[in-house]
Formats: structure tokens, C-alpha cells, sequence
């Protein structure tokens, strides 16, 4: 699935969404070099593994924070946790360094990688914004809608504190 293919299965689910192109970014810093409709929205997704390559977790946390992986190990019981290779990321999401986003679960239809959202965004507006399979545009929805959209495909949505 790719972006436009995306749009189009958001479309056909009746989720309502906003798309903003943006020059590539494959980081939040350069994310921060043009203006988001949504800053408060803004997600930064973390692709980590364990350190037996057993466990993959996609971890959506608030643009703004700063995730520790010693923490969450703790708090989560896993093993020691890195980021995982850009050869995971293909195989596991179907996406490239810079364009890491919960969307990405949707190719994941073995449910091998385990999703951990940040609890926040369900405060405010309770929107998310990330990237839709490509690092040039970002997506902004409803936070519940991503959650329901990933359920409805088969995949539980942890949410926690970051």
C-alpha cells in the first residue's frame, strides 16, 4: 500500500483526514524546519527490536518527548531494545527510514510487531498526525479513528504512558 492507495482506503472507510505535502523530512528536526496544521498532533514513531531479534515494537509517542528505551524495557518486561535495522523495517511495515508511521502496521498481517501508542494523544483534540507511507505529506486524524482502523485490521493498540 502506498500513499495514494491509502488515501483511497481512508476515503473508503469514511475517515475523515487532512493531508499536508511537505519537503522530505526523516527526522523530527527537520520537521520542525515548516509549519504542520496540527503541531500539537505532531507523532514521532520509533521502530525497535529486541536484542534476539524475536520481538519488534512500533512505539508512536508525542513529537516533543523524548522516549527512553531502558525505561520501557522496564516497564514493559522485554528484553533490551534498539532500533531495528532498515531491513526489518521493510520486511515487517513495507517502509523506508524517515517514513515510520502506525500506518505501516497495516502490511503487517502476522501481527509480528507489537504497536504502543502514547496516551496523550487522547487528550486535547485527540488528533494524530504522521506520515502516510512517505515522508513528503503528513496525514492528521482522529485519534480514535487510527486506533479503530487498526483493530478493525487486526491489531491491538497499547496505549501508554510516555
Amino acid at each position: 500500500m502506498n500513499q495514494s492507495e491509502l488515501l483511497q482506503f481512508l476515503e473508503e472507510k469514511n475517515i475523515r483526514f487532512e493531508l499536508t505535502s511537505h519537503p522530505a523530512a526523516f527526522s523530527m528536526n527537520e520537521e520542525r524546519d515548516y509549519t504542520l496544521p496540527h503541531p500539537e498532533a505532531d507523532a514521532k514513531n520509533l521502530f525497535v527490536r529486541d536484542d534476539k531479534k524475536r520481538n519488534y515494537y512500533l512505539l508512536t509517542v508525542r513529537g516533543n518527548k523524548r522516549v527512553n528505551l531502558k525505561e520501557f524495557k522496564r516497564k514493559h518486561q522485554t528484553r533490551s531494545l534498539s532500533f531495528a535495522s532498515a531491513s526489518d523495517l521493510e520486511k515487517y511495515l513495507h517502509l523506508t527510514p524517515g517514513s515510520v508511521t502506525p500506518f505501516g502496521l497495516l502490511h503487517d498481517s502476522d501481527n509480528h510487531v507489537q504497536f504502543y501508542l502514547d496516551e496523550d494523544f487522547l487528550k486535547d483534540e485527540a488528533l494524530l498526525a504522521c506520515h502516510p507511507m512517505i515522508n513528503t505529506a503528513t496525514i492528521t486524524l482522529k485519534t480514535s479513528s487510527l486506533i479503530h482502523l487498526l483493530e478493525e485490521n487486526g491489531h491491538s493498540v497499547s496505549l501508554v504512558e510516555f
